[in-house]
């Protein structure tokens, strides 16, 4: 059966004491409500997605202009979870089974919902429970004598009694569209909180005598929500700590897992080395036998086999090929390749550049919009001046080169193969092949000079 996502993002996340709605904060760098949207999407037979909106709703629409695969329903007055769900209810394909998820449950996974919705009959109401052994402030599940679903009772409106019951509503149902175009029309308010709440669609299933399916999510922590810092922080800690799990079950070694962060997504490697404080952002590929340094940072990358990243490196939209070593304390910019066993040592910086298979800069230069050959050294506290205020220009250094320190190419120029430039060089003109280079002004020593003494006041 085709199926339908109504996903409520629509509160106000007051207990996060923040401008910023609820749904928009992030967890491992992507917004908790692109998280739950992901999840959702990659459900099979999915043919349309709804999020409910409300508090501060123009920034939600504006922060999420990228989710073009989803349907915006706006929600103009906070009116409870039943209310929210009522402003899909004339968009909704009424042959659809609907999966009603919440913006602020980052944790939820495709495998779980999946299951969820295979285990909900076609004819069924689906509520997927969990027992908690602190369950404050959340609805509780009410059976029968024969553990038969009666309804759900929220902490407010329950007695002494009820909230001793340890399972709890996570508010995830998976209902057909023509149930609810049937019960929630029928909701009332008649409550503490004065709001139409969805979960009195669990009684109005027990009086139309429509069976009532519990599922459990795999993991717990996957229906926990996040209202406060605190619990974003706690989510935070448990999802970059799966993200571990699952790199060392694929061959990687991590000093401590605890100090690892993913922040989009890792394809990693068998042998692969990682020490602490190290952050994957957007989309990186490890190799077999690459070791990484503490505290590096890694965006878009791609590592050949045998890549060494040293300690506090910084590398962004790049390649390194095999057995290339970058670092310590090096930058390496967008728009940059480097090839097979070069290296880029420490304080280098190298933007849209290629450095060729063997070549070396190891201390503390400047490498920009420049095509570098095979083979080449590029001594200490080389820049090669790429910008003239307007316009960026093309510095090209061929094979064998010898680059000595303290060295400004003013590009455009080309360095051709084989030639040496001498330190302290100042180049504005091509250099020819296999010759040295060279451009100082004369050493000379003043006789007779005396250092100045300063004057007493």
């Amino acid at each position: 059966m085709a199926l339908s996502i109504i996903i409520l993002a629509g509160g106000s996340g007051t207990r996060m004491s923040s401008n910023l709605p609820k749904v928009l904060h992030k967890l491992a760098g992507k917004t908790l409500l692109d998280h739950v949207i992901d999840s959702a999407e990659a459900l099979p037979d999915v043919t349309e997605v709804f999020v409910v909106y409300g508090h501060l709703g123009e920034m939600v629409l504006a922060s999420m202009q990228h989710r073009q695969d989803v349907t915006w329903v706006e929600q103009k007055e906070r009116l409870g979870t039943g209310h929210a769900v009522q402003q899909v209810l004339l968009l909704l394909n009424p042959a659809n089974q609907v999966l009603i998820l919440y913006g602020d449950v980052p944790l939820i996974s495709s495998n779980t919902l999946a299951n969820f919705i295979a285990a909900t009959g076609k004819t069924q109401l689906g509520l997927l429970t969990a027992e908690l052994p602190d369950p404050f402030g959340l609805g509780r599940i009410l059976r029968d004598d024969h553990q038969q679903v009666l309804g759900i009772i929220e902490e407010k409106d329950a007695s002494a009694l009820e909230k001793q019951i340890k399972e709890i509503n996570t508010g995830i149902y998976c209902v057909p569209a023509e149930f609810l175009l049937k019960w929630l029309p029928n909701l009332t308010n008649i409550n503490a909180q004065k709001e139409y709440y969805l979960t009195d669609i669990v009684k109005m299933a027990r009086d139309d005598k429509v069976s009532i399916n519990v599922s459990k999510p795999k993991q717990i922590e996957e229906i926990y929500g996040a209202n406060t810092r605190i619990e974003l922080a706690k989510l935070e800690r448990i999802y970059q700590f799966w993200q571990a799990q699952e790199l060392m079950l694929q061959g990687v070694t991590l000093y401590d897992p605890a100090r690892v962060d993913i922040r989009g997504t890792v394809v990693p490697a068998r042998d692969c080395i990682i020490d602490v404080n190290v952050i994957f952002e957007g989309h990186v590929v490890l190799s077999e036998n690459c070791i990484i340094g503490p505290n590096v940072v890694l965006k878009n990358v791609r590592l050949g086999k045998g890549v060494e990243i040293r300690a506090n490196s910084v590398l962004e939209d790049c390649t390194v090929e095999q057995n290339a070593i970058v670092g310590p304390f090096a930058r390496i910019r967008p728009g940059t390749i480097l090839k097979e066993g070069c290296h880029i040592g420490n304080f280098v910086e190298v933007k849209k550049s290629t450095i060729g298979k063997g070549s070396k800069a190891n201390h503390l230069s400047y490498i920009g919009d420049s095509i570098v050959g095979e083979r080449v050294n590029i001594g200490a506290g080389v820049i090669t001046c790429n910008y003239d205020g307007i316009n960026k220009h093309q510095t090209i250094i061929e094979d064998d080169v010898f680059v000595g320190s303290d060295v400004q190419l003013i590009a455009p120029v080309t360095i051709a193969k084989g030639a040496t430039i001498g330190a302290g060089s100042t180049i504005t003109r091509d250099a020819p092949e296999a010759k040295l280079t060279l451009s100082r002004a004369k050493q000379m020593t003043v006789e007779g000079w005396v250092r100045p003494i300063k004057k007493k006041d």
